[in-house]
């Protein structure tokens, strides 16, 4: 895939400073946790417009009926007989269909359809505030509806990377960039508490409630998994990262590159919410490993990790950063990359009970169970700089 040459910053350094409180963000606050921390909504422009609501439910076993007739409500007049269809195999959460009568796609309709009891691992209200919040700011395609089990979105024009494209530093640079720029979104007066704990709890107490009992041998015993959360959130509590507007699922196919535009952009909000910085960053790193054929090889060295960091800092303040700066940020997205392997360990196993995609939860979860005990010797002595 080409990239481009050291592509130059979308405008001045200073683009990604904090700017006023934004009239459409406190609507979109992260959970209910926003209610607590005593956020209203300012004086100003109204909020966005409510997305469309259909009742239709779409089979995710023929997705193909239930979305011709979304299809009928969005795009009148195209006929239904020049509709054409496109499958995309990729995702582990949902199953995802494209619509179009054009070949170059210009004008095309994304029908996803939600997995298997996925509501207990998304609050779908909460990804529908987040994605019209990220269009708002100009990070996320057009929102066209929801339906019972699904939405429908447009298509963005680009490529979906891999994990032989991210270690480009060319490309990296721009994915540093465009996380930088979602992490300063709405981050003015008081914010809720991070989503982290409060998912792992809960991913949690899934499975120590439901799933337990069919586990595989090779997953460690309940009350490890209990003691090393307990662990976790006294550990990396203690780093004061700071809390912000995260992607949260940031792998890489997640990440679509428009060569034409010479930018990237993120995709699926599932996740998405206030959560802490250095999580968000270690998330992205460990996807580095890739997810059908997983290597932690590929994990980003620490040469890698201080040049991405770097960009990142430089793009977030605006100002020159000091090599403490970047070290700083560099032990706390190694050590929350922890909780990361942790996280979708849990939701592996939850997957795997109840998802109806050909793909090997199990397996997963296993190969995230094991990297955390093995990387977390050497990750929990880093110290932080002085």
């Amino acid at each position: 895939m080409a990239v481009p040459p050291s592509a130059p910053l979308p405008c001045s350094p200073f683009y990604l400073r904090r700017q006023a409180p934004c009239p459409q963000c406190s609507w979109g606050m992260e959970e209910k946790a926003a209610a607590s921390a005593g956020c209203r909504e300012p004086p100003g422009p109204p909020r966005a417009a409510a997305v469309p609501c259909f009742s239709v439910w779409v089979d995710q076993d023929d997705i193909l009926p239930g979305a011709l007739r979304l299809i009928q409500e969005l795009r009148p007049h195209w006929k239904p007989e020049q509709v054409q269809t496109k499958r995309f195999t990729d995702g582990i959460t949902n199953k995802l269909v494209a619509c179009y009568v054009e070949e170059d796609m210009q004008d095309c309709v994304l029908v996803r359809v939600y997995g298997e009891r996925t509501e207990l691992l998304v609050d779908r209200e909460n990804e529908v505030r987040n994605f019209q919040l990220l269009r708002a700011h100009g990070c996320a395609p057009k929102l066209y509806c929801t339906f019972q089990n699904g939405l429908c979105y447009e298509y963005m024009q680009g490529v979906a990377l891999g994990p032989e494209h991210i270690q480009d530093p060319r490309l990296f640079r721009l994915i540093a960039l465009e996380m930088a720029k979602i992490h300063t979104i709405h981050a003015n007066g008081s914010l809720p508490k991070p989503t982290l704990w409060h998912k792992m709890h809960s991913y949690f107490t899934l499975v120590k409630n439901e799933i337990h009992p069919s586990l595989s041998a090779d997953v460690p015993k309940l009350e490890v998994l209990e003691w090393e959360l307990a662990w976790l959130k006294e550990h990396l509590s203690q780093l004061d990262s700071p809390v912000v507007f995260c992607h949260n699922d940031l792998l890489c196919k997640n990440i679509i590159y428009d060569s034409a535009k010479g930018h990237v952009r993120f995709i699926d909000y599932e996740y998405t919410g206030y959560n802490y910085q250095a999580f968000d960053i270690g998330n992205h790193f460990n996807e580095f490993a890739g997810v059908n054929e997983v290597d932690y090889s590929r994990y980003p060295s620490r040469e890698t990790q201080l040049q991405w960091l770097l960009y990142y800092l430089q793009a977030q303040k605006g100002t020159a950063v000091t090599p403490r700066e970047v070290e700083r940020l560099y032990v706390q997205v190694n050590k929350f990359a922890l909780a990361s392997h942790f996280l979708w360990a849990l939701w592996a196993l939850i997957q795997n009970q109840y998802s109806t995609i050909n793909f090997d939860f199990l397996r997963y979860a296993v190969i995230r169970f094991n990297q955390y005990f093995k990387v977390k010797p050497q990750v929990s002595a880093l110290e932080m700089p002085k």
